[in-house]
């Protein structure tokens, strides 16, 4: 899987700017390249769990179509923790069309890894960033 620059950027500064808390945001793009990111705003405003605002969630869908994309995925961030599935992701995040990004910025690190979720099981994607 490939992610534009800009989009893997924007996933960093995204969860910066929420740390101490949780970010989470849709990836829009097709099923081999995220052309971008779409912000979403977190109902549960907590350091270990994330919540997509509907509203935020049907705003993507709609920007993707309009440019003929889909929403192939979900970012969050772990501003504490490590850059794998939690028990509550693995409890959550079970569609196995999705892609997952998540990033861990635990002592100042910056570690942004993808994942899909397949017969129970999440597996590692590669995951470059393109210009």
């Amino acid at each position: 899987m490939k992610i534009r620059q800009t989009a893997f950027n924007g996933i960093i500064a995204h969860a910066l700017e929420e740390k101490p808390n949780e970010c989470c945001g849709l990836l829009i793009g097709t099923a081999d390249l995220v052309h971008e990111v779409v912000r979403a705003r977190n109902l549960r405003r907590s350091p270990t769990k994330f919540q997509v605002e509907p509203a935020d969630h049907f705003a993507a869908l709609r920007k993707a179509r309009a440019a003929g994309l889909e929403v192939v995925g979900a970012y969050h961030s772990h501003p504490n923790g490590p850059s794998g599935p939690s028990e509550t992701d693995r409890s959550r995040l079970n569609d196995p069309t999705m892609v997952h990004v998540i990033l861990s910025l635990p002592h100042g690190t910056r570690t942004v890894r993808a994942f899909r979720f397949s017969e129970g099981n999440f597996s590692q994607l590669e995951f470059v960033p393109v210009p």
